[in-house]
């Protein structure tokens, strides 16, 4: 049967099959001047630790925990906030709430993909919010031991070196030496790219995480077909949709890229049944979830307004002069002003591949064009590179916009693959063009790791420079325009944490914000983390697809209707305000959170008093309201 180089391991020098066999062979066949001093302990023992030391489970324990190390100083000074602090977003509030609320549905046995805990008092589904089911199940006795925050900060430190390491085991089937496969893994999960997910993005860093992971045993299913690969390919695949709904569609893109020529070429039986048995295990392994997407459908709450999602579509595309411009890492030494800088935006990712990592991977391809697979991941890059464009040309501060169409109000061309792909069933939800550069990094990487294998035997000293030029490239240190909060704010919670009511707690400034459906204020970041203290419904909620029940159920609420129009600048009438009186009383609104809400802060408090509520305390600069 023919195989690409994909499905073979690489056949290994000598050296690295010393080092990967380790069972001591290799050191009896150097000959008897060396077993002749095999009576001395000292040497005895010595070739027992170098003999246990090259035992595949050894060396990927060490390449594990060396990458999980770079990860940690590539996202410094990530790690020095892993008990006290979160950054200062409500993605960051929103992943330490839902930590919280898989243990809390755990230990009650309730069903997590719906909750009135947030967008109180109508709740809201979470079939297709950022919950994380999976990983936050598996951190569930860290959130029950030490919290929901340190749950998100663990994660968000070690998630970098997890990239790295499960990269490498890819490129271990595909290139014949250790350099090369470090390299590839330290490319992809050590990169500004996914140090900034692993940052901010949480959810999408863990759903990258299983990239690697089908890859390797979409790969391995090629390798040997039986139940045993299908069941493990299967698992993988549904842990993706169990983890984040927008990366698993590119996880079941890229395993069926891998998988699509292998089955097409020859086609069989002994092929088929094992990727059908993948499949229904996927399904099956990540029923709940598809169940759960497939109720908030059925209820409306899976539709988006179409033409904000018509401008992300637009928007959210790289510039090409970005997407291989040097990583902006470089600044935080002090290099700046050169026009092959990344000067992108940093507010929703670092939308660039790197210049060292863009360099080496044309040359890895072309040491490797003949190996079949190198032109398969290199028609992989340029796809997605093609797709990251979004649906208008972006160069420099110009915008092309060929065989131009209108798209719900906007003009799209028609020549960009992305317009295309949004428009296929099932995909106008992935509204971020820029987050598939996040797959194209995949076959970059590997292609890289090829050029670092073919310099590992053919110009080793050029490897140190390579390095250094990766490093600088490597890993990101935050944004400090978005700071960091504290993970708790005793001298506020305590007295709420104390009522043991369901009383609602209402954060000001108030909304309900996510995607492209929201209503209100964006409110603090806080105000999530701390309803995992205290135990209260929230008003406020931040979801990534805010469902159109829980916008109709909000807006239906005279309380919560008129606190928006006061944030909107708008007055109530008598009649509108008696409305809201009754409805906060009804509603058993217990506590109010003043925050900040800067010139309007007079018209708040006045439609408090005028509404029931008078002023309880003042802690952490919140100023805290309780009914009459």
């Amino acid at each position: 049967m023919e195989q690409t180089d994909l499905d073979r391991q690489g056949e290994p020098t000598p050296r690295t099959a010393l080092i990967l066999d380790g069972d001591g062979s290799a050191e009896a066949a150097r000959g008897p001047a060396r077993a002749k001093g095999s009576d001395d302990p000292r040497r005895a023992r010595f070739r027992w630790v170098l003999a246990l030391a090259r035992r595949p489970v050894a060396v990927h324990l060490a390449v594990l925990t060396g990458f999980i190390a770079a990860g940690v100083a590539v996202t410094w000074p990530l790690a020095t906030d892993l008990t006290g602090r979160l950054p200062a977003s409500r993605d960051s509030g929103s992943y330490v709430w839902g930590f919280w609320w898989i243990a809390r549905q755990v230990e009650h046995l309730g069903n997590p993909w719906f909750t009135r805990f947030m967008a109180a008092p109508t709740g809201t589904q979470l079939g297709l919010h950022a919950l994380m089911p999976l990983p936050s199940l598996l951190m569930v006795p860290v959130t029950i031991v030490f919290g929901p925050s340190a749950s998100y900060n663990l994660l968000c430190i070690t998630l970098p070196g997890l990239l790295a390491y499960a990269m490498y085991r890819v490129a271990r089937l595909w290139l014949p030496s250790q350099v090369g496969a470090i390299a590839a893994g330290a490319f992809f999960g050590l990169s500004s790219m996914m140090a900034w997910r692993a940052w901010y993005h949480l959810n999408l860093a863990a759903g990258v995480l299983f990239f690697p992971l089908a890859l390797e045993a979409a790969i391995r299913l090629r390798r040997r077909p039986g139940w045993r690969q299908a069941l493990v390919l299967g698992l993988v695949v549904g842990g993706a949709l169990l983890t984040d709904q927008e990366m698993a569609v590119l996880v079941i893109i890229l395993t069926s890229a891998a998988l699509l020529p292998w089955l097409v070429r020859r086609p069989a039986v002994a092929k088929l049944w094992p990727a059908a048995l993948a499949a229904l295990v996927a399904g099956l392994f990540a029923s709940p979830q598809i169940i759960a997407v497939m109720q908030q459908t059925r209820s409306g709450g899976a539709t988006s307004p179409l033409r904000p999602l018509a401008t992300s579509y637009v928007v959210s595309g790289v510039h090409l002069n970005d997407m291989f411009a040097v990583s902006p890492g470089v600044t935080r030494l002090g290099i700046s002003g050169l026009g092959i800088i990344y000067h992108g935006p940093t507010g929703d990712g670092i939308q660039t591949f790197g210049l060292t990592l863009t360099v080496l991977a044309l040359l890895g391809l072309v040491l490797a064009r003949r190996r079949p697979g190198a032109w398969l991941l290199a028609l992989l890059w340029l796809g997605c590179a093609a797709l990251a464009l979004g649906s208008v040309l972006k160069i420099g501060t110009h915008i092309f916009i060929p065989a131009a169409q209108a798209l719900d109000g906007q003009r799209v061309s028609a020549v960009m693959p992305y317009t295309w792909f949004v428009r296929l069933p099932l995909l106008s939800g992935f509204r971020e063009a820029s987050r598939i550069m996040m797959l194209g990094i995949v076959p970059a990487s590997l292609l890289a790791g090829a050029a670092v294998d073919w310099l590992r035997y053919h110009a080793p000293q050029a490897i140190v420079v390579v390095a250094a030029l990766g490093l600088l490239e490597a890993g990101w240190s935050g944004n400090s325009s978005i700071g960091s909060m504290p993970t708790a704010l005793p001298a506020l919670d305590r007295p709420i944490a104390a009522d043991h009511s369901d009383s609602i707690v209402v954060d000001i400034p108030y909304g309900i914000r996510g995607g492209t459906n929201f209503a209100g204020s964006g409110f603090n970041p806080e105000a999530q983390v701390l309803s995992t203290a205290d135990g209260h419904p929230r008003a406020v909620g931040f979801i990534s697809r805010v469902p159109a029940p829980t916008m109709a159920g909000i807006n239906e609420h005279a309380f919560f209707a008129r606190l928006m129009a006061i944030q909107d600048w708008q007055s109530n009438s008598p009649a509108e305000l008696a409305a809201a009186r009754l409805d906060a009383r009804h509603l058993g609104i217990g506590w109010v959170l003043v925050w900040s809400a800067g010139r309007q802060t007079p018209a708040i408090v006045k439609y408090l008093r005028e509404t029931g509520f008078r002023f309880g305390y003042q802690a952490d600069g919140v100023r805290v309201y309780r009914p009459a």
